[in-house]
């Protein structure tokens, strides 16, 4: 069962590509909604109602906690930023919000990431970048000189919306790898 992060963002999205790999999923808003996940992706959205939304409901700790666990995750754009340094402090990064500018500047590119095969298309919307990282988080791509993917363990985080093109790779990633938890 992969869990998706249901306080805010395009969670129905995120399901909508897991159902269609064969996954059974589940949407996630309390810590009592993890007992039994073997993956979760954690959506993008706006990432201030999600880490006020993730405190409210007692998330902040149980999150790091199942990142601790060993738990597979796949964080795109403001999932990313929610597990910063300055966030949820689960992956050793910092990330820079709305690093390609706002809203107005979004945009679409084709992107390489390590370990994932022929470039994937990928959409941009106020999104952050890592603008520095730590030696327990690995860098799986760039675009314009600035980190947009990176892996730590079991949890790869992404800048940008995969679930807006169809592209099923980093979710299909998370899908084996909770097959394997």
């Amino acid at each position: 069962m992969v869990g998706v992060l249901a306080l805010q963002g395009d969670f129905e999205a995120h399901r909508r590509l897991l159902d269609g790999l064969g996954a059974d999923s589940r949407e996630v808003r309390t810590p009592a909604d993890l007992a039994g996940l073997s993956g979760l992706v954690l959506p993008g959205g706006e990432s201030t109602t999600m880490a006020l939304g993730a405190a409210r409901e007692g998330l902040d700790r149980a999150l790091p906690a199942a990142a601790a666990d060993g738990l597979p995750m796949l964080a795109t754009c403001a999932g990313m930023i929610l597990l910063d340094r300055d966030h949820l402090g689960v992956l050793d990064i910092r990330t820079q919000r709305n690093a390609f500018g706002r809203q107005i500047r979004s945009f679409e590119s084709d992107v390489t990431l390590e370990g994932f095969g022929e470039p994937m298309h990928a959409v941009f919307i106020r999104a952050p970048w890592v603008a520095d990282h730590g030696p327990t988080v690995e860098s799986l791509g760039e675009l314009d000189g600035h980190v947009i993917a990176v892996r730590s363990g079991r949890i790869v985080a992404v800048a940008f919306h995969p679930e807006l093109t169809g592209e099923t790779r980093l979710h299909r990633w998370l899908v084996d790898a909770a097959a394997a938890f």
